[in-house]
């Protein structure tokens, strides 16, 4: 059943109850020993909603990551939606149904701040929002970053996932081809930087018919520009029917030149490059242990939970085989260590004696100019 968007709304918390406890013993109370050997985890990558916008909801999320043993998830929107053609007379409710288009929707992010706030502080204390919601090839991307800060300047923790190239999804989504070194991230990656914020692209670094790294300088690229912004690769830049037979060296020769690049393993790297068939390949375990910091799992659902559990325990295999201390860190500490508590940045903005309104968008045209 399609839900309304004010049910969705409701569904992700805004009737939540105002009861709280704290973060520390909510955790203790819910999860007194975490299944599969005990690893508190972290979710590094979470959509709040599906390609329609819908979703069951944050309370709902909550509850599943009790049940997996999940301690703290990052959560965001889906920065595009999937658009009802005139000719279809199904609604089509994932980007692959059918081959009408895809668009960038900046309300994404109002919806997964709404939702955020509404619930108790314990309960935020484990979720960490990152804002997606804009076009990356639109040199005013900045703007809605902007925007969004200045609407909601105490929900977001980072940046991402940034639709860049993405096989299929590229090919339905309307405009100009998105890549990790467009001009139009330049800005959004210094605002990140300015301000500590992790950005998370998703960038494949090949595609299906090559059997090579084609894209992999876009992302070096973006990291060589901007050496003070943490980019983490989602899916280490790889998507479906993907077929490198390099692309365990690729991506650590990438990680060795670039100390501003962390991976996660969600989604199908895990099963087609990880894990294939369930068996662990080693170069993975080798190029985690290089950077056992720099490397963190995720579940990549997209607004329902049903296989949550399924999808965060998969990876219990890979973990069984790093160090304890590199499967705690993969599996927990690392993404905190992008999220957590740390010094607040020092923000120089210019002053103006102009409205705020009038004073915001100068601020805007002026970061666009600088880009």
């Amino acid at each position: 059943m399609t839900m309304t968007r004010r049910e969705m709304l409701q569904a992700m918390g805004l009737a939540a109850a105002a009861t709280a406890i704290s973060p520390g013993a909510a955790l203790s109370k819910t999860m007194p020993n975490a299944p599969k050997g005990g690893l508190i985890k972290s979710d590094a990558h979470c959509h709040v909603v599906d390609f329609i916008q819908g979703s069951e909801g944050l309370k709902s999320l909550i509850g599943h990551m009790d049940q997996a043993g999940v301690a703290h998830c990052q959560i965001m929107g889906l920065p595009v939606t999937k658009k009802w053609d005139r000719i279809d007379r199904q609604p089509p409710t994932y980007y692959l149904d059918n081959d009408s288009r895809v668009y960038f929707y900046g309300s994404t992010d109002v919806d997964v701040a709404r939702a955020y706030q509404a619930l108790p502080a314990s309960e935020r204390g484990r979720l960490h929002p990152f804002l997606c919601g804009f076009n990356p090839t639109d040199q005013y991307a900045i703007n809605h970053i902007r925007r969004m800060f200045d609407w909601f300047p105490d929900v977001w923790q980072g940046i991402g996932e940034i639709m860049l190239r993405h096989d299929d999804l590229t090919a339905l989504t309307l405009g100009e081809t998105a890549t990790a070194d467009h001009p139009a991230l330049d800005p959004v990656y210094a605002f990140a930087a300015r301000r500590n914020l992790p950005v998370q692209l998703h960038s494949n670094v090949g595609n299906k018919r090559l059997k090579e790294p084609v894209y992999l300088y876009e992302v070096e690229n973006a990291l060589a520009k901007h050496p003070e912004t943490t980019i983490i690769l989602a899916h280490a830049g790889v998507s479906r029917s993907f077929s490198i037979p390099t692309i365990a060296a690729d991506i650590k020769g990438l990680m060795t030149r670039r100390p501003n690049l962390w991976i996660d393993l969600s989604w199908v790297v895990y099963e087609e490059c990880v894990a294939p068939g369930g068996h662990v390949d080693e170069r993975w375990i080798e190029l985690v242990e290089e950077f056992p910091r720099r490397v963190m799992i995720g579940t990549d659902m997209i607004g329902h939970w049903a296989d949550y559990a399924t999808a965060i325990g998969k990876y219990y295999p890979f973990l069984a085989k790093l160090r304890p201390e590199t499967a705690v860190g993969v599996a927990s500490s690392n993404f905190m260590d992008l999220v957590g508590p740390k010094p607040s940045p020092t923000v120089t903005e210019p002053a103006t004696g102009e409205p705020p309104m009038l004073q915001r968008l100068s601020l805007l045209s002026s970061d666009v100019v600088k880009a």
